[in-house]
């Protein structure tokens, strides 16, 4: 389950990334664009009442033109509102106006809907731009690292989503200070101290059970751990056998920090975020490295480029289908004018459709497969061309391909094929 959400997360990221691409691009003449967001819990009523204000104040505007651009994007607002009885539970945003393309041809528009997750700014602006920030902070890492912040004076369990950190937990311990009490033999007072030491080790480790492990799943509901403290006690928690395996897994990073509890806690976290960076980082390089390993290795259990992958997909074969994140290749539904035969042709932006077919649909592949990869039965996972791993797969195989639940037998592979997706007339005489 956990990795399907994952799964999930990283395609509304790459939406809201593509997203915001176009909403930036956009350009209007005169300050006719509106930008609106609303948090959670925020009232619809609250709004309206707003847009009635602006909608007297834009009616003195002197310049017609302008007055009446503006006028008609608070009434796009006002009516696309309407829609709404309450804000969604994870706020509402809402971009409409009247938008020029490069033609200078006007044309409205307006696009409204819950982000994937909650957005915490209030926003109303009207501009002669939509403005986006506050979406660019929605694509900070949704991963959450889990803290544990030991000392001897008692330890702080916390987590770490984005820049929000959370105290789960912390509790006060009282140890025996290591030197002797008159009258005590010091083999008795070690004893005792060693006893308490266990003690404390052991229910913390308890603990971090837990509270970083899911009872539904026994998973681990973290990214990673990250274990703080003064003096060893993080070390033996790292190393003990009472510390849980599943979690000692997760271990990303054993820091110094001078103090216990939040100071401590806050100290852990600013030690770590290099590490934490690098995860996501981290995470796309092992899964590059794996396919790369099937490819090396000739299991046959991969695919490679686009009509490879696609066949592999259609037989159900695909595991985990991996695409380069700005992949620019279009998937066209043509009509052949002759025969009124059907093909499917994936061209690059170079690529040209031949004169002999109709265009019945147009669209970015990475779309295409953002809104079907689930009927495939497959995991999709967008990757960038950040790590040297990635650069290989975007640059030398094309920037898709999968992996495999099993061997497909597919006809041997022409290389020049996948890699020169744009030459029409040579796969349009392959199709026929």
């Amino acid at each position: 389950m956990g990795d399907n959400q994952h799964d999930d997360k990283s395609i509304e990221i790459w939406k809201m990334k593509k997203l915001i691409k176009s909403l930036e691009a956009a350009k209007g003449n005169g300050t006719s664009m509106i930008s609106l967001i609303m948090p959670p819990r925020d009232h619809i009523s609250r709004v309206t009442k707003l847009l009635c204000g602006e909608y007297g104040t834009a009616s003195n505007i002197k310049s017609r033109v302008n007055r009446l651009s503006v006028l008609g994007a608070i009434t796009s607002a006002q009516q696309r509102l309407k829609l709404y009885n309450r804000v969604p539970p994870n706020g509402l945003v809402l971009y409409t106006g009247t938008v020029v393309n490069d033609q200078g041809k006007e044309k409205k528009v307006t696009i409204d809907f819950e982000p994937f997750r909650p957005i915490n700014n209030t926003l109303y602006l009207c501009d002669n731009k939509f403005h986006t920030e506050a979406l660019n902070e929605l694509l900070e890492s949704d991963d959450t690292f889990g803290f544990i912040v030991m000392d001897g004076k008692g330890t702080l369990f916390g987590t770490l989503t984005g820049s929000t950190s959370d105290v789960l937990h912390k509790y006060t311990v009282d140890l025996p200070k290591s030197h002797g009490r008159g009258g005590q033999s010091a083999l008795r007072f070690e004893r005792l101290g060693s006893e308490k030491r266990q003690n404390y080790l052991r229910k913390t480790a308890e603990l971090a059970t837990q509270y970083f492990i899911n009872a539904s799943t026994n998973q681990a509901n973290v990214s990673g751990l990250v274990l703080a403290g003064s003096a060893e006690f993080k070390t033996k928690l790292s190393q003990s056998g009472m510390f849980d395996p599943r979690l000692k897994a997760k271990i990303l990073n054993v820091v110094e920090v001078q103090h216990g509890g939040e100071r401590g806690f806050n100290e852990a976290i600013k030690k770590s975020s290099e590490v934490l960076a690098n995860v996501k980082f981290a995470q796309e390089k092992l899964l590059i490295g794996k396919y790369f390993n099937e490819v090396n290795q000739g299991t046959g259990k991969y695919a490679v480029g686009v009509e490879n992958t696609l066949s592999a997909l259609d037989a159900g074969a695909v595991e985990t289908l991996i695409v380069w994140e700005n992949l620019d290749i279009n998937r066209y539904v043509l009509k052949n004018k002759v025969t009124g035969e059907t093909v499917i042709k994936h061209l690059n932006k170079e690529g040209e459709v031949s004169s002999d077919f109709d265009v019945e649909d147009k669209v970015l592949m990475l779309e295409w497969l953002a809104n079907e990869y689930k009927g495939f039965g497959c995991a999709l996972v967008f990757v960038t061309n950040k790590s040297q791993e990635g650069d290989r797969f975007c640059k030398g195989l094309g920037g898709i391909g999968g992996i495999l639940r099993y061997q497909l037998d597919v006809a041997v592979f022409d290389e020049a094929e996948y890699l020169d997706v744009s030459d029409d007339d040579e796969s349009e005489s392959e199709s026929e």
